[in-house]
C-alpha cells in the first residue's frame, strides 16, 4: 500500500490563508463582497502608503509583518458599510478618512483579521503566533515608510483587494521563508474564530474606548517609535 503524499505548507500557502481572513472579515463587516486577486506580486520590501496605512508585527512559530494600505475611498466604503450595518445613522458617520473614528474602525477590523488568521494557523499548522497592537497612520502621497521586522530570510508579497464598489486596497506581507511538513495524521482542533461574534460584540459601540482602540499615532510620533 502506498503512503499518502507528504503535505507541505509553504509561505505562499500561509499568505493565502491571510488573504482569506482579510476577505472574510471585511466582507462580513461591511456587508459587501471583498475579493482578492488571483495573482500575487513579489516585492523587495513592504511599505506604508497612502491614504491609511495599518501594520501589525507577529511572532512565534514564525515571524512576519502585515501591512494593509487603504485608499481613502476603500477605507470609507468599508467604514460606512460597517457602521451603517450596526444601525448608526448617516449623520453620525465621519465624512473624511482622516477622522479618528475611521482609523479606530479600520484598526479594530485589522485586529479581527489577525485573530481569524491566528486561529487558522493554530488549527491547521499546529503552531502559535502572537500579534502586536495594530498601528495606524494617515499618510500623504509623499510619505512611504519601510518597517524592519528582523526576519532571517524574508519573503515579501503584495496582493490587491477590490471592494464591491470597485475600490482597491493592498495587503503586503513580509514573512520568514518557511515550510510546514505534515509527518503524521492529526485531528484539527475546533478553534474557529467567528468574525460574526466579534461584530455582535461591537453592536452600537463606535470603537472609541481607549482600551479597545488601536494605537493611532501622529506621523512624527510613529516615525520616532520606528527609529526613523
Amino acid at each position: 500500500m502506498q503512503s499518502k503524499a507528504t503535505k507541505i505548507v509553504s509561505t505562499d500557502d500561509i499568505l493565502l490563508k491571510l488573504c482569506n481572513s482579510v476577505s472574510s472579515v471585511l466582507s462580513k463587516a461591511s456587508h459587501s463582497q471583498i475579493n482578492h486577486a488571483a495573482m500575487v506580486q513579489k516585492i523587495s520590501k513592504t511599505s506604508l502608503k497612502p491614504d491609511i496605512g495599518c501594520f501589525v508585527i507577529f511572532d512565534g512559530g514564525f515571524s512576519g509583518l502585515v501591512i494593509i494600505n487603504f485608499t481613502a475611498e476603500a477605507a470609507m466604503e468599508i467604514y460606512r458599510g460597517y457602521l451603517l450595518s450596526m444601525g448608526l445613522p448617516e449623520n453620525e458617520l465621519a465624512r473624511s478618512h482622516t477622522a479618528d473614528e475611521v482609523s479606530n474602525v479600520m484598526g479594530e477590523l485589522m485586529n479581527q483579521i489577525l485573530g481569524t488568521f491566528i486561529s487558522t494557523i493554530s488549527k491547521e499548522l499546529q503552531t502559535s503566533i502572537t500579534q502586536s497592537q495594530p498601528k495606524m497612520l494617515t499618510v500623504n502621497k509623499q510619505l512611504v515608510i519601510s518597517i524592519e521586522a528582523n526576519l532571517d530570510e524574508p519573503v515579501s508579497r503584495r496582493v490587491s483587494f477590490t471592494t464591491s464598489s470597485g475600490n482597491v486596497f493592498y495587503l503586503e506581507l513580509a514573512i520568514d521563508q518557511t515550510e510546514f511538513i505534515q509527518i503524521k495524521e492529526f485531528e484539527q482542533l475546533d478553534t474557529d474564530f467567528d468574525p460574526d461574534e466579534l461584530l455582535e460584540q461591537h453592536q452600537g459601540d463606535k470603537l472609541t474606548e481607549k482600551n479597545n482602540s488601536p494605537d493611532e499615532l501622529p506621523a512624527d510620533d510613529l516615525l520616532d517609535s520606528l527609529g526613523i
